[in-house]
């Protein structure tokens, strides 16, 4: 054996080594990777032919082996590792040479680059990663993070430390709308950090809470690193969870776990909400327990500006219109639902029954399987599931489905109309966003004309009265539309008031578009309405609008066309939500024709002002570089995607992974092996990029981590955080080498250092947070039935 070592801790070595040097050069990493595995696979298969490295295998054909499995012990968990007194024997790492190795892998590559990168079922959701970056970049590029940070530090300023505490709002705003931590990084520090110099806070201060902020684009959705590690989770939840059934006796996955060993991008983005939320609150108030420290390093700023601005209201005006008034109206639409006032009036029947349900688990099993089930659920469980199967077989079996006569039908359709809550949810939700929209603008302007205002108000009233004594579910759309007419347009005389005056609103002028924009991607994620995809879409565009916007109100034009292209798109969703649009049926009302020449017209005017949009942008210079930085941030996505699969087929052909996998496996206790694996994790985040990462080491070490009995959304999120930490310890941490090109000449290397530290700190014990209270990173997937 060469220096004494296995031939595969050889190989390893010369993996890592390879992988090492070649980002160490300089080269693009994207291309460095894959050379990586080319050359160390050279190298390896020189030595193995040299007969240079020799693997000890355990010897499968001795009486120990045979006798081990004959007391019950799994194959699958033998190893060296776990039983090193086993016999063993030597083989080439090779087995069948290092020729039969390239061609295997070179199939697997053509295989693997097909379903992966060019026509398999991860490639949607990789799109969502061109998309959200080209949102991201729209949105950097459009200067609304300058807008955002100059408006927080006018509303934070006056607290101690609180042009800190606008950092870090407009870090999780940024992170929320970029999902891109260099660019987040590098924006912060050129528009905030001579500002806080200025103000007298620290330079060690200053820099941490940037850098510490700039990360937070890594587990606050849409992250790219969720969605990257989102495609890569499912695979290797499905498939670990899928071998760990099979070699406890059971079938399949479903049948062990009695549930779908499944985990998608969204139920990811559902888990990744309070975490981030979380360290950003942590960071804020880090930042405030600063201040009251030591004030003189971190002072409250109030300019001129600030003081001669804005309307004043009484703390009763206040406390009445931004807190009381919302939570009565929204508390009070939470009561009526509960009282069942407020409900769903749908009249859809199902032609056919619904099949009865079946056991909560499947006990049809083997033996060991049984076992297993109850080791795993518990004897409760599985007694429950045998009386539930016992009941059914008793009621004659399972119940199947069947046709349902139109007497039925027509017994359950009077039975819907008469039980319908008088108050449609989509009427009420509607509603109560521009009422609360006109209490919001009163309170803003307490001083102004409040008639216009409570006439709105007055509409929304009607609205709800009409609604409830006029409006049956039987009501087609058309004639409820007439009905509410009269007191829509009410409501849009004080819409119209209340949207004036809340522009008028500095704080609100500049955070309410993105926000929109990113509750209108998020929420459609969040609710289960579509996949991050077509979201990652809607967010490109409406950021494109929006840079649009902002770059023709920088040229003193008018913007109307792109507001009203907004609202057509807004009425397109609305019109889709609430009519049938299949004009192939057999019988269609006239109001589903109006509402599918509507939604025609609204669709074609929404896209001519994305087109307009994007004329506007290519014409002012900004276009060209977002499509540009997209091309050239996708591109290395995908490159690295490709070369990461050569470089691990290269481990997995001389048993590299394997071997890791049995390792790790020889731990008993699986929360040992994953405090490995994020250890290693947090190490390799000093040299390597989260790309490379996710697809070099998550795919070699899934498959254990992955097939255990811990939540896949837990661990999911808890490498997240792990490298978003790495990201900002001293001394290689990639954000700090980010703030560092951009930083003035008086900030050093060490004020940086020491001013990130405290928010290392901050990170780990959030790590330990979600590591104490799972139910952190799993209450939000649970509620929305992620």
């Amino acid at each position: 054996m060469l220096f004494g070592l296995d031939g595969v801790e050889v190989g390893l070595i010369i993996v890592f080594l390879c992988l090492f040097g070649g980002i160490m050069t300089g080269f693009p990493v994207a291309f460095a990777i894959g050379g990586a595995g080319i050359l160390s696979f050279g190298i390896i298969a020189a030595l193995d032919s040299a007969g240079l490295l020799i693997h000890q295998a355990v010897d499968t054909g001795s009486d120990a082996y045979r006798a081990l499995v004959a007391d019950g012990v799994n194959p699958s968990v033998i190893s060296q590792f776990r039983f090193p007194d086993l016999p063993r024997v030597e083989t080439p790492v090779f087995p069948g040479g290092w020729e039969m190795a390239m061609d295997r892998n070179l199939s697997f590559i053509v295989n693997r680059m097909n379903e992966r990168v060019f026509a398999g079922q991860s490639i949607e959701t990789l799109l969502a990663v061109l998309m959200f970056v080209m949102m991201g970049i729209t949105l950097e590029r459009s200067r609304i993070a300058n807008d955002l940070l100059t408006t927080m530090a006018r509303v934070f300023g006056p607290l101690p430390g609180g042009l800190a505490v606008s950092v870090v709002a407009v870090g999780a705003f940024l992170a929320a709308s970029t999902g891109i931590v260099g660019a987040t990084v590098v924006t912060m520090g050129l528009l905030s950090l001579p500002t806080m110099l200025r103000a007298g806070y620290s330079p060690q201060l200053a820099t941490g809470v940037i850098a510490a902020s700039g990360t937070l684009g890594q587990i606050i959705p849409p992250s790219i690193v969720i969605v990257l590690l989102g495609t890569l989770a499912g695979d290797l939840y499905s498939a670990a969870q899928e071998q760990r059934a099979q070699s406890l006796g059971c079938s399949d996955a479903l049948t062990y776990l009695g549930e779908p060993a499944v985990v998608s991008v969204g139920t990811l983005f559902q888990a990744a909400i309070l975490p981030g939320v979380l360290l950003a609150v942590l960071y804020a108030v880090y930042a405030l327990a600063f201040a009251l420290y030591d004030p003189r390093h971190a002072p409250s700023v109030v300019s001129e500006d600030d003081a001669a601005s804005g309307t004043p209201r009484t703390r009763e005006e206040t406390l009445t219109w931004f807190a009381a008034v919302p939570a009565a109206l929204i508390g009070g639409a939470i009561l009526l639902g509960q009282a069942g006032i407020i409900g769903s009036q749908s009249l859809i029947v199902d032609s056919f029954t619904d099949a009865s349900e079946g056991a909560s688990l499947r006990t049809n099993v083997s033996e060991q399987c049984q076992a297993a089930m109850i080791d795993l659920h518990g004897q409760d469980a599985w007694d429950t599931a045998v009386a539930e199967q016992q009941a059914i077989a008793d009621a004659g079996g399972q119940t199947e489905s069947v046709a349902r006569t139109p007497e039925e039908i027509a017994d359950l359709r009077a039975e819907l109309i008469a039980t319908a809550p008088p108050l449609s949810p989509q009427l009420v939700t509607l509603y109560l966003i521009l009422a609360l929209a006109m209490t919001t603008a009163r309170g803003i302007d307490p001083t102004a004309e409040a008639r216009p205002l409570l006439i709105g108000l007055g509409g929304v009233a009607l609205a709800f009265a009409v609604d409830w004594l006029l409006i049956g579910p039987q009501m087609t759309e058309g004639a409820a539309f007439m009905l509410l007419l009269i007191p829509t347009l009410v409501v849009l005389y004080g819409a119209r008031t209340a949207v004036q005056r809340l522009a008028a609103n500095e704080l609100l002028r500049v955070v309410f578009p993105p926000l929109i924009l990113i509750v209108a991607v998020l929420g459609s994620i969040l609710g289960g309405i579509t996949n991050p995809t077509p979201a990652a879409a809607l967010g490109a565009a409406g950021a494109i609008m929006l840079a649009a916007y902002r770059k023709l109100s920088d040229e003193q034009k008018s913007g109307k066309l792109i507001i009203q292209a907004s609202f057509a798109l807004v009425v397109m969703i609305l019109v889709g939500v609430n009519f049938d649009l299949r004009m192939s049926r057999a019988e269609v009302a006239f109001e589903e024709y109006l509402a599918f020449a509507v939604a025609q017209v609204t669709y074609h005017f929404a896209i001519f002002g994305i087109l307009y949009s994007c004329w506007v942008l290519l014409r002012g210079g900004v276009l060209g570089p977002v499509v540009r930085e997209t091309a050239k941030v996708t591109s290395m996505v995908f490159t690295i995607l490709i070369g990461s699969q050569v470089l691990n087929l290269v481990v997995i052909s001389f048993g590299g992974e394997h071997y890791i996998q049995q390792f790790l496996r020889s731990f008993d206790n699986e929360m040992v092996v994953f405090l490995i694996v994020m250890l290693v994790l947090f190490i390799l985040g000093f040299v390597l990029d989260f790309l490379e990462i996710i697809y070099i080491v998550v795919p070699i070490v899934g498959p254990v981590i992955y097939g255990g009995t811990m939540d896949p959304k837990w661990v999911t999120i808890m490498i997240a955080v792990n490298l978003q930490t790495s990201f900002l310890t001293p001394p290689f941490g990639f954000a700090l080498f980010y703030l560092r090109g951009v930083a003035p000449p008086e900030v050093t290397t060490k004020h940086i250092y020491q001013g990130v530290l405290p928010f290392v700190l901050i990170q780990v014990a959030g790590l330990l947070l979600l590591w104490t209270f799972p139910g952190v990173v799993t209450i939000v997937p649970d509620l929305l039935g992620g």
